[in-house]
């Protein structure tokens, strides 16, 4: 059963940027592109070097020899050891990408609010919510 974690408020991790944190004794860096969060294991799946920590850059893309172009910026994070590239969204490496994949997690944003709700009820008083909150699921 996978089990819900609160690892920031939305607004801690702007578009284009990420926080890593520590979940459960796992490293696993969330980033935000253009307001949607995806998370993934700080564990390169080639020799275990700090994937998360590696520059995020554009995928390079070509239409022929000497042709190159730049697609879809910021959503690719490139290992610091060896510079294999994974796709932030899915995990999937560009250098083999039938094999290696780092591992992904499910992330949501959710209202204080509906974390804050259990199974008792007890006299309340007036709060509001005033943050969205990034839950990760491992």
């Amino acid at each position: 059963m996978a089990s819900r974690h609160v690892v920031a408020a939305a607004d801690e991790i702007p578009p284009g940027g990420r926080k890593i944190v520590t979940v459960r004794g796992r490293q696993i860096g969330v980033f935000n592109l253009g307001g949607e969060f995806f998370a993934l294991i700080n564990v390169c799946p080639h020799q275990g070097a700090k994937l998360c920590e590696g520059a995020i850059v554009s995928q390079l893309v070509s239409n022929g020899p000497g042709e190159y172009g730049l697609a879809r910026p910021g959503e690719i994070i490139r290992c610091p050891w060896h510079c294999w590239e994974f796709d932030i969204r899915t995990g999937q490496s560009w250098c083999e990408p039938d094999d290696v994949k780092a591992r992904s997690f499910n992330v949501t944003v959710e209202a204080g609010g509906t974390l804050a709700k259990g199974p008792f009820v007890a006299e309340t008083l007036s709060v509001s919510v005033e943050r969205q909150y990034v839950v990760v699921e491992m």
